[in-house]
This record gives structure tokens, C-alpha cells and sequence, in this order.
């Protein structure tokens, strides 16, 4: 029998709506499973079961009033910890922060709350939100629920492990470089990075984020089906004044023609050949569907990821270096080292922002007449879990192979990460547009989505 926990969001949301089943009964459904597999995972690293079941009481109450419900009434949802709920520390994976108390709700919290979705829990990321892995000295390491020895990513790690196992229906993420692309790859699930300024967020525990990190930085959700990611968009797209970067932009554009153009190895990168494989078979399922694919050269990219290491590293110099030493956590100081040394000692920020507004420009044009780009979304198939911080070398081939996680953020892009794997082998691909046109992003997705096997959760280490 197939148990609630399993079932993609929109399901869940249309069974409370008619009454099926009660919020409280996916509620509970959720946090069981979250009870069961979380301690082998540590993909969720605070609980809220108790807030969980309240709001789900409180939703059952207003549908037996027949007042209307939000579009993910009902759905169990997890956010990372580096944002604002109210009443607990905002931690981003930091011991120094343990204590950090949010006075109120991020937008994007606020945003799925009054859709109707019920927060189970907060899930686990690497100190300061850093890398492509997830273990920090506060709240230890979470695993891949397809295989251990493989990375769960970073830096939302803890979401994409959750929403992979069945532990919620969907799971916030954020991405700065790749962060929410990259789990969602290497969990097997789908993973949308919104255009900066389409998802209102605000940390009131702390300081506003620097330049760099408010041009690159977004929060954007994890879903196991593409329909759940279009609802959990819209849900998260609500406005919100406390952030001054929101754009009240429509979330479905004009018909623009349907072409894409194919990278398979962008830039000259390398790309092993499994990747290289599921990035042109999903390029045949766009053509069977009547999408004109073809395989053309892209604005630089390489370059962009220099700019957006060179605007991060620039921020974190000056926001996170100093708290370097405080928090002592060995994998961020490591990883700090090896991006400022890519970044090398002359990087100017207002050079680098300068040039980035022609970057840009020429992907503005390009994307006029090639409104999909197909590519990877990393040169390797999943990396061995920590192989980061095992030695410079080991990050050096690391950085090369994500360059495309690192390079579109500094653009302000929107980009799709699609599963294609399978249960113990994820693998995916990776889909860019204009600024704004997450739909088509989306519309292009499910036509992959369809040419797979649906998502289903994965019993921790069943198939790894």
C-alpha cells in the first residue's frame, strides 16, 4: 500500500483541499517517516513537529469553515537553517551561531505558510553554507539516502537528502553556487535556482548580505516532480517588503519560440562521458516533443564563474573571514583557502561587477534566439562524499568540474536541475533561460521528466 508520506505535493495538497485526508494525517505521516530514516541521514537537524501539527490543526479547522486554502495546503515541507524561523537559532551550520535567535520569519518561511504548507523541520548545510558537501562541527554530517559514500551536496545538503527519502514533500533550498542544483543532482530529485529577485528573502537575526551575495544569492525549492517545483515557485514568489531585491514579475512570459541549444561540454570543460550521455538523451526527448535542439556555442561561462568567485570571496573576506577562526570548523577553513586562492589577491569586486554587466548583455542577446540552454550540471557524476577537503588537487578538479554551478549565479540566471538517474545512481541535467522565465524552464523539465521513470522516495542505502 502506498503510504502518504510517499506522494508529490500536489497530490497532497489537492487530497486536504477535498477532504480525502486531513493535514494533520499528512502531517503525521510525514514526521513518522522523518522519525524512522532522519537518524540514519541527520538531513534534518531541528525538528518542529510540534508547530508542524498545530498548523495542520489549524488548516483542517479553516477547510471545515469552507474558507479557501492555500495551493500546498496540507504539504509537509523542510527549510535550511541558514533562514529565519522564528523563535530558534538561525545557525547556518555554525556554532558560533547556536544562539541566534530569529525574532520573526524569513519571507520565504511567511511565503509557504500562507500557501499552506507545514514546516516538519530544518534541514542540515556545511558551516557558512560554504560547500558541495554537508558536515559542519555543529550539527555533524548528513548522508546521501542513495548511497553514503557518495556527497549529498551543499549547500543544501540536508535538503536534498530529506526530499529524496520521503522526509516532506518539499524542501527550501538556497543557491549562491550551485547549492540547490547540485543536491538535487546527486540526490536524484529536481532542484530550481529562480532568477535573482523572483523569491523574497530576509535574515532579521543578523546582518543584510553583502554586494556579491545579494546579486548571486537565491532561495528556490526541491521537489521529486517538476509540477511540485511550479506550485512551490509560486508559493514562494509572494511579495514581501522586506526585501528590497523582490520583483513582482509574472511567473508566465509570452510564447517565445522552441529552441534550445545544446552544450554538452561548455567552454571546453570536461565532462565525463555518463554525463555527457544523460545530457544528450535528454536533448532527444526535447527533440521527440517538437523542440528544435541544436548544438551551438554559448556566451562565456568560465569567465563568469571566475566573477562570481571573485565577488563572493571579496564578500566573505569581509562578512565571513573574520568568523573563520572564531568557528574553527576545519572543512570551512580549508575550503575558504582554496576559493580565495582562485580568486588570487588582486580580485576587485568593482571590476568584477563592471564586467559582469557586459557578460550579461551578451547572454541577454543570446537567449533572445536560444530561449533553453541544455547542459550539464556538473562535469562528474557524484563525488565521493568529503573528497573536497582530502587534499588542494582533490578540490582543484572538484572546482573544474562545477564550473556551470559556479559561473551562472554571478548572471543572475534561472536554472533547472533535472533528475534522470536512478535509485543508487543519481544523474541529471541541467536547463538556463532568460531572466524571469522559470515556466519555461519548467515547460522544458517536465518533457524530460516524462521521458523517466517518475521519483518515488528511497529507503536509506537500499540501492547504495
Amino acid at each position: 500500500m502506498t503510504e502518504l508520506w510517499q506522494a508529490c505535493a500536489t497530490t497532497i495538497a489537492a487530497r486536504v483541499r477535498s477532504r480525502d485526508t486531513s493535514a494533520r494525517e499528512e502531517c503525521e505521516a510525514a514526521i513518522a517517516r522523518m522519525q524512522a530514516v532522519n537518524p540514519e541521514l541527520n538531513a534534518v537537524v531541528d525538528e518542529t513537529a510540534e508547530a508542524a501539527l498545530a498548523e495542520a490543526d489549524a488548516l483542517d479547522a479553516a477547510i471545515a469553515r469552507g474558507e479557501p486554502v492555500g495551493p500546498l495546503a496540507g504539504v509537509p515541507a523542510t527549510v535550511k537553517i541558514n533562514i529565519d524561523y522564528a523563535g530558534r537559532a538561525t545557525t547556518n551550520g555554525l556554532r558560533t551561531q547556536a544562539d541566534l535567535t530569529a525574532p520573526q520569519d524569513s519571507p520565504v518561511v511567511s511565503n509557504l505558510r500562507r500557501a499552506g504548507a507545514v514546516v516538519i523541520g530544518r534541514t542540515n548545510t556545511p558551516a557558512f553554507s560554504l560547500r558541495w558537501f554537508c558536515r559542519n562541527s555543529l550539527h555533524g554530517q548528513t548522508l546521501n539516502p542513495h548511497d553514503a559514500s557518495i556527497t549529498p551536496g551543499g549547500s543544501s545538503g540536508g535538503a536534498g537528502s530529506a526530499v529524496a527519502a520521503g522526509i516532506g514533500a518539499l524542501a527550501h533550498g538556497t543557491d549562491i553556487a550551485g547549492s540547490i542544483r547540485y543536491p538535487a543532482y546527486v540526490n536524484n530529485v529536481h532542484g530550481l535556482r529562480p532568477t535573482t529577485g523572483r523569491v523574497a528573502a530576509a535574515n532579521l537575526s543578523g546582518a543584510d548580505r553583502t554586494m556579491g551575495a545579494q546579486l548571486t544569492a537565491v532561495s528556490g525549492p526541491l521537489a521529486r516532480s517538476i509540477a511540485d517545483l511550479r506550485v512551490a515557485l509560486a508559493a514562494m514568489a509572494g511579495p514581501d517588503l522586506r526585501d528590497p531585491w523582490h520583483m513582482p514579475v509574472p511567473l508566465d512570459g509570452p510564447p517565445v519560440p522552441r529552441r534550445a541549444a545544446l552544450a554538452v561540454a561548455p567552454d571546453g570543460m570536461e565532462v565525463a562521458p555518463e554525463v555527457q550521455a544523460a545530457v544528450v538523451s535528454a536533448a532527444a526527448a526535447l527533440a521527440e516533443a517538437g523542440v528544435e535542439v541544436e548544438e551551438v556555442p554559448l556566451p562565456p561561462l568560465r569567465e563568469a564563474a571566475r566573477l562570481n568567485i571573485e565577488l563572493w570571496m571579496a564578500d566573505f573576506g569581509v562578512a565571513g573571514g573574520p568568523k573563520l577562526a572564531a568557528e574553527g570548523d576545519p572543512d570551512s577553513i580549508f575550503v575558504a583557502q582554496q576559493m580565495m586562492r582562485i580568486a588570487g589577491p588582486n580580485a576587485d569586486a568593482m571590476a568584477a561587477l563592471q564586467r559582469r554587466l557586459g557578460l550579461l548583455r551578451e547572454w541577454q542577446l543570446f537567449l533572445a534566439e536560444w530561449p533553453i540552454v541544455l547542459l550539464p550540471v556538473s562535469g562528474e557524476a557524484p563525488f565521493a562524499n568529503n573528497s573536497d577537503v582530502a587534499s588542494e588537487a582533490d578540490f582543484d578538479r572538484i572546482y573544474a568540474a562545477q564550473m556551470l554551478q559556479v559561473g551562472l549565479p554571478a548572471l543572475g540566471l534561472p536554472a533547472l536541475s533535472v533528475a534522470t538517474g536512478t535509485p543508487g545512481k543519481p544523474m541529471g541535467v541541467q536547463l538556463l533561460g532568460p531572466r524571469f522565465r522559470e515556466d519555461l524552464l519548467l515547460d522544458a523539465g517536465a518533457i524530460i521528466e516524462a521521458a523517466h521513470p517518475p521519483i518515488r522516495p528511497v529507503d536509506p542505502f537500499a540501492n547504495g
